[in-house]
């Protein structure tokens, strides 16, 4: 969700409105579908679900902290971003929102073996996220070449409480990712919304200022950045790919 002081078009993204969310200023808003719905549904549909799901237990941790943790484990002296370098990940399996609003694609992953242990499945759990922060990075290269400008990233919501989820975000947009310090941040929104109605302050903004605070800034990795240009440039690959296949199999 990008704001504007002039409205500004862009391809695939939902708007311009005008004060959708912050008075006075346009909004453009551009999202993937059910990204924590995919992460699910990678990680339980593979057969080392179960294992995962005991060890867990066992840690009283949630499955996606084991997941973290283990992969931490399983990276040896590289960094934990280069253990998806053979695994590529296109996360539409519900379907393209933004940035190019197409219903019909399909989710693609390259890079498959034979292996199915825990180490299996939390690399394929990385390469889901690097996915989704691949597309997230798709989203602000087309709204900034249609006139945004954006520096850094502001997340909320469930999985902005993943740190991976944040770190991935951080190192393939090459931005900061800033978090607020109040975890449950939308429902701070809703306060901000009330205390306006009920005459506590002049304004959307005033409220804003007062009620939100920074909790926590999370700055890419730069080393990586070759890195991840090349797994982006792969990225994007994947959905040309998949077109061209459409083409053959849908042609005379």
């Amino acid at each position: 969700m990008g704001i504007s002081k002039d409205p500004i078009f862009v391809p695939g993204v939902w708007g311009p409105y005008f004060s959708a969310m912050v008075p006075g200023f346009w909004l453009n808003e551009g999202g993937q579908s059910v990204t924590g719905k995919l992460i699910d549904h990678v990680v339980q549909g593979h057969t080392a679900f179960p294992e995962l799901q005991t060890k867990a237990a066992a840690r009283c941790q949630s499955v996606y902290a084991y997941l973290n943790s283990h992969l931490n484990l399983i990276k040896k002296a590289r960094p934990l971003g280069y253990l998806t370098v053979d695994l590529h990940v296109w996360p539409d399996f519900h379907g393209n929102r933004s940035p190019l609003a197409d219903l019909t694609l399909k989710g693609m992953v390259t890079g498959l073996t034979l292996s199915q242990d825990l180490d299996d499945l939390a690399i394929l759990y990385l390469a889901t996220v690097q996915a989704i922060a691949f597309g997230t990075r798709f989203i602000i290269e087309v709204m900034e070449a249609a006139g945004h400008s954006i520096s850094t990233l502001f997340l909320c919501g469930g999985l902005s409480k993943n740190p991976l989820f944040v770190q991935m975000h951080a190192d393939i947009t090459g931005m900061p990712v800033v978090l607020s310090q109040e975890v449950e941040s939308v429902l701070v929104g809703a306060a901000i919304l009330g205390a306006c109605a009920s005459g506590d302050f002049a304004s959307v903004q005033e409220a804003m200022t007062r009620m939100s605070k920074v909790g926590k800034v999370v700055f890419p990795r730069h080393e990586d950045k070759k890195y991840y240009d090349k797994k982006y440039r792969v990225f994007r690959k994947l959905v040309e790919h998949q077109k061209e296949y459409s083409g053959i199999m849908n042609g005379d």
